[in-house]
């Protein structure tokens, strides 16, 4: 049975909050899920690497960041700042010794945000279309009067891609304090990028931007010519292992 079958175990966050998590207490380095806007720790991706890590006997951890999922508190109340620190909590609290971190979309983002305040926890990164900074592109791809309105009403829905998405005052004003891509980041460990070139959400040469700003020298960027921003098909979430497993055996 997987563990997306069964009860969440909680993590006690400040102000009465709860994280719900799945973990697999395994071999070393352990990977950790960290997932995108509005998603949770069910989705396809997450659940392919429940399958794929108990299958290699590899340690693993997914969870729900606060306002998402099965995890307490309200999405609008969310900022790249309180999920990171989410992030953080999991990975101090629920992880011990190296461990892989794989970003999607803004879980890219978070997984830069760690890798930059935890670097000796870090064992390697996997981006998928990972998307850091992204509050900024939003903010300014709004035209004046929805900025104004953003800043009076205090959310907004936009279109992303294929969806529509509630982004808040909050959320954008947050995020200028958590950019990562306006100076070189000091990021050292392996570091995979898999990146769709029909992505609607994430243009793909903002993989090579991240590869770019980064201080390491092992970062390896993956263009996938007809893959899409979710990079959910069976191929592309083999190409998703096969990143882990070289990272894994190259420790």
């Amino acid at each position: 049975m997987s563990d997306a079958d069964t009860t969440p175990q909680w993590l006690k966050r400040d102000g009465g909050h709860r994280l719900a998590y799945h973990r697999q207490d395994r071999a070393s380095p352990g990977v950790v899920f960290l997932g995108g806007y509005a998603s949770d720790m069910t989705g396809t991706k997450a659940s392919f690497l429940d399958a794929w890590c108990r299958e290699h006997g590899r340690a693993y951890l997914r969870f729900d960041y606060r306002g998402h999922g099965q995890s307490s508190g309200r999405f609008e109340d969310g900022t790249i700042g309180r999920w990171t620190d989410d992030a953080l909590a999991v990975l101090d609290a629920l992880t011990e010794g190296p461990q892989i971190l794989v970003g999607s979309s803004m879980g890219g983002w978070i997984m830069l945000n760690l890798a930059l305040r935890r670097p000796d926890r870090i064992a390697g990164l996997v981006g998928i279309a990972a998307a850091p900074d992204f509050s900024q592109d939003i903010w300014w791809s709004l035209s004046a009067e929805d900025q104004d309105r953003l800043g009076t009403e205090g959310s907004l829905a936009i279109s992303e891609g294929e969806e529509s998405l509630i982004v808040t005052h909050g959320f954008i004003k947050d995020g200028r304090n958590h950019l990562v891509m306006r100076a070189p980041m000091e990021i050292n460990a392996p570091v995979r990028l898999l990146q769709g070139m029909q992505d609607d959400a994430v243009p793909w040469p903002t993989a090579y931007k991240i590869a770019e700003t980064m201080t390491g020298g092992d970062v390896v960027v993956t263009l996938i010519k007809d893959g899409d921003h979710r990079l959910s098909r069976d191929e592309d979430l083999a190409r998703l292992g096969a990143a882990i497993a070289e990272l894994a055996e190259n420790l």
